[in-house]
């Protein structure tokens, strides 16, 4: 991948950016990689060649990897920071690097995983947390049969308000927020793994069959539907907000005369904004050619 620096961001940063220290090592996926789309992965793995990336988007990926340095040194006599861990499923090495295990006196072991995030994001937990999680505790189960007594994700909140803590009880109260997150059955951990590893070997093999990659869900492109909005005529919020035109419809003859019906075209923000393959796939250009 090139990286990009349009805004003219210090050479410094541009350095650490182009000297990564992360690597799946000699593993088929990582854990991060198997909960991605795998449309996705198998298209940054074909073009990575031809990838650009500015290093502006790449700023908060490089403070939560500086987090790890602070582990590091805070550690104590029972921590054990960043291991990876890799182990064989269903013919594919699987890895995953744990930025935190606690070594707790029963001999079970806690584990969590930093975030660099935003205030939003620490208060509606991603799924894909949940799933990382628990990727990494099967992991640390299946290979050293040591049971995982919980795990969490240690939230470091980059636009912490002080002044939003102070009004809203449910804003997290600290820019630091430890966030515990459920984790699930070795059963379903297990399900879930064999499942994912189908999807992305299923889609690796269409691509080298040169046959058409599986596509990506809607929530995997983290797609807003369309939406109908009812508005009192020149009003800029909506009165409420309905998910059929015939809902919509129906509640504006109720309304009367003075409302009007706003169409608030659906979008696929990850592709749109996030997604550095995009230019590459086959799905986005048909979705722009139909807009």
């Amino acid at each position: 991948m090139k990286l990009t620096n349009k805004h003219n961001i210090p050479q410094t940063f541009v350095n650490v950016l182009e000297r990564p220290t992360y690597s799946r090592g000699r593993a088929h996926i990582s854990a991060t990689q198997l909960i991605n789309s795998p449309k996705i992965v198998a298209l940054t793995q074909k073009f990575q060649d031809q990838l650009e990336q500015d290093v502006s988007d790449m700023v908060w990926s490089l403070f939560g990897s500086a987090v790890h340095g602070v582990l590091e040194h805070g550690a104590d006599a029972n921590h054990l920071i960043e291991e990876r861990i890799n182990t064989e499923v269903d013919g594919w090495t699987i890895s995953g690097a744990i930025d935190l295990q606690i070594l707790n006196e029963d001999g079970t072991i806690s584990i969590r995983d930093y975030k660099v995030t935003s205030a939003w994001t620490a208060m509606n937990n991603k799924k894909e947390w949940e799933q990382q999680l628990n990727i990494y505790a099967w992991l640390v189960e299946s290979v050293k049969q040591k049971e995982v007594k919980d795990v969490g994700v240690v939230a470091i909140i980059r636009d912490w308000s002080r002044r939003d803590a102070a009004r809203n009880p449910d804003y997290p109260q600290a820019p630091v927020k430890e966030i515990p997150i459920s984790l699930w059955s070795l059963e379903d951990r297990d399900l879930f793994i064999r499942e994912r590893i189908a999807d992305h070997s299923d889609c690796m093999f269409a691509m080298d069959t040169d046959s058409d990659l599986p596509d990506c869900t809607p929530e995997q492109m983290w797609e807003k539907p369309t939406t109908w909005a009812l508005k009192k005529t020149g009003n800029v919020r909506a009165k409420s907000i309905y998910e059929t035109e015939d809902a919509a419809q129906a509640a504006l003859e109720e309304a009367g005369k003075e409302y009007e019906i706003e169409i608030r075209p659906g979008e696929r923000t990850r592709c749109a904004t996030f997604c550095s393959v995009s230019s590459f796939c086959d799905q986005w250009h048909k979705y722009q050619e139909k807009s």
